[in-house]
């Protein structure tokens, strides 16, 4: 008989083309789906509960999986997982759970954290975990702006073309918490859903405005607006970490 697993996943995305399974088979998903594979001798389909961009971290991305092996305890399943895995990925823990449950599907929001490296040298330490920063910006501002994202907007504009229309382009934002702490920049966005490379290019756009670069008007006409606008500035992956998915 068929068992669903639940699993949360911890990943350093350098290296690996993001979370969909693609050709190539270096995705998160096809090495999770490998893993399987060698354990219980036949495919089975991991379902994730979104789409990490390549280089994009989790600390906890959710997933689920049906399994039949029904011998194997979920303590088992981690166990044997992560012995086959490469060290950037691992499962942090795992449980059975109702198969009405669905990784994707039952997601009620998810929180994203961009961090961003702000001085003229970036400790090595932080390669590939932060954006560097080097010139200066008003902090201030970013929170200011910042603001002006909460709230339920069609984010039309702050969203890159994925290849398939989405259904809409609304979403709700909950909170945006911009924090300091010395030269690291974190900000925490929190909402219901984001589209492809909406984070990115939120950041990248409060960043420009930090920067003095573009008004907090202009922000806020684009927020209003269901068009790309000027040119946009999208956060490089490397300081986006996807922190939870909320149920």
């Amino acid at each position: 008989m068929e068992r669903r697993l639940k699993l949360i996943i911890a990943y350093d995305g350098r290296g690996f083309a993001g979370w969909q399974s693609q050709s190539h088979r270096n995705t998160i998903q096809d090495h999770i789906e490998r893993a399987f594979e060698r354990i219980g001798g036949k495919a089975v389909r991991v379902h994730g509960a979104g789409r990490t961009d390549a280089g994009v971290h989790a600390l906890a991305q959710c997933a689920h999986v049906d399994v039949t092996d029904g011998d194997f305890t979920a303590a088992r399943w981690t166990e044997a997982l992560n012995a086959l895995l490469p060290p950037a990925i691992r499962v942090l823990r795992c449980r059975y759970i109702s198969r009405d449950f669905h990784a994707r599907l039952s997601a009620k929001g998810k929180l994203y954290r961009y961090r961003i490296w702000s001085s003229p040298v970036l400790p090595p330490f932080e390669y590939g975990r932060a954006w560097h920063v080097a010139t200066p910006f008003d902090l201030d501002v970013m929170k200011r702006a910042a603001k002006h994202f909460v709230g339920t907007h069609d984010f039309a504009s702050f969203a890159a073309n994925r290849g398939t229309r989405e259904q809409s382009t609304i979403r709700t934002i909950h909170a945006v918490r911009v924090r300091c702490d010395g030269p690291c920049v974190t900000l925490d966005l929190d909402g219901n859903g984001f589209l492809y490379k909406m984070v990115r290019l939120t950041v990248g756009s409060l960043l420009k405005c930090a920067l003095g670069k573009l008004r907090v008007e202009d922000l806020t006409d684009r927020l209003a607006s269901t068009h790309a606008g000027t040119p946009r500035l999208a956060a490089p992956a490397e300081g986006l970490f996807l922190v939870r998915v909320r149920y």
